[in-house]
């Protein structure tokens, strides 16, 4: 069983992170990232949303879980990536009650851009029904009542201090250890570090951080972007005819727009939600004792 979780937050560099742990001699992570295994132990599968039961894999059964943890040999550090452990309420009391010595590891990002990079996320893989981040943001409640998955729940995903809350209430304030995206963006090793101490691994040794993972981005060329990700008859009759390496050619050539290019959030969009979040955000200061003043400002 694993001796560390890094529990989310979506969309705040919890997929470089698992990449960049797993690189350490020391930390043996789970080979199925993301299992989410105490999100979903003992509930019914049956996600209403798009993509929601064939894009990805589930791990419900304990004996499942362990499986994934059989490969550990010398490891010092053995954990998994699920970030919808931060979210979901029921996590934080099943962690305690099987793996109550576990080390929690959260990463936090502005609770608006996490919830656009989300958005982004959705679009590019051609799952996202609607092309307007605010109409998708209306739309939230309605999705939660017709069970939509948790990767769906753009805004409600980004209430962090109701969420930590759980955990410090449940664990021992020693073995959590919370970081900034913002911080992990501008000084990755410096955060890495700093986990391999709190992990009791060797610090020194550096990952290749240059790689980057999970980057939610868009491409110039929608229509051609969609008929590649999203699945449709047209899809299903070209693909036998294309070799697999040209396919992976037109993927990887479909122009993808920078950083600088990417379409940008209004102030008044951003000040709408910055509303909603802020008695949350002022509550997580206290919490982690840590300046989220950034977070607030309207740009």
């Amino acid at each position: 069983m694993p001796n560390f979780l890094v529990i989310g937050a979506a969309k705040a560099g919890t997929t470089a992170i698992f990449h960049y742990l797993k690189e350490h001699p020391q930390i043996y992570m789970s080979p199925h990232k993301e299992p989410r295994f105490f999100a979903l132990m003992g509930e019914p599968l049956n996600f209403q949303g798009p993509g929601d039961l064939t894009r990805f894999k589930f791990v419900t059964d304990m004996e499942a879980y362990r499986e994934l943890f059989e490969g550990v040999s010398t490891e010092i550090a053995i954990g998994e990536v699920s970030p919808w452990y931060l979210y979901r309420p029921k996590v934080a009391e099943r962690i305690k009650q099987h793996l109550p010595n576990a080390k929690l590891i959260a990463i936090l990002r502005d609770p608006v851009e996490r919830a656009y990079s989300n958005f982004l996320h959705a679009s590019q893989e051609g799952l996202e029904p609607l092309s307007d981040f605010s109409e998708a943001m209306l739309a939230e409640p309605e999705r939660i009542l017709n069970n939509w998955s948790p990767r769906w729940h753009y805004k409600q995903k980004g209430f962090y201090y109701v969420q930590l809350k759980r955990y410090f209430d449940q664990f021992d304030h020693s073995q959590i250890k919370v970081y900034l995206y913002d911080d992990f963006k501008e000084n990755p090793l410096a955060v890495l570090k700093d986990i391999f101490t709190f992990l009791g691994v060797d610090n020194t040794f550096v990952p290749d951080t240059s790689k980057k993972h999970n980057i939610s981005k868009l491409s110039r060329n929608t229509t051609l972007d969609l008929l590649l990700r999203r699945p449709n008859r047209m899809k299903s009759i070209l693909k036998p005819l294309l070799l697999p390496g040209f396919r992976k050619y037109i993927k990887a050539n479909l122009n993808t727009l920078n950083e600088k290019e990417k379409p940008q959030l209004s102030p008044e969009v951003r000040s709408q939600f910055i509303q909603e979040y802020q008695e949350d955000i002022l509550k997580l200061q206290e919490l982690i004792n840590r300046d989220l003043s950034k977070w607030l400002e309207i740009r």
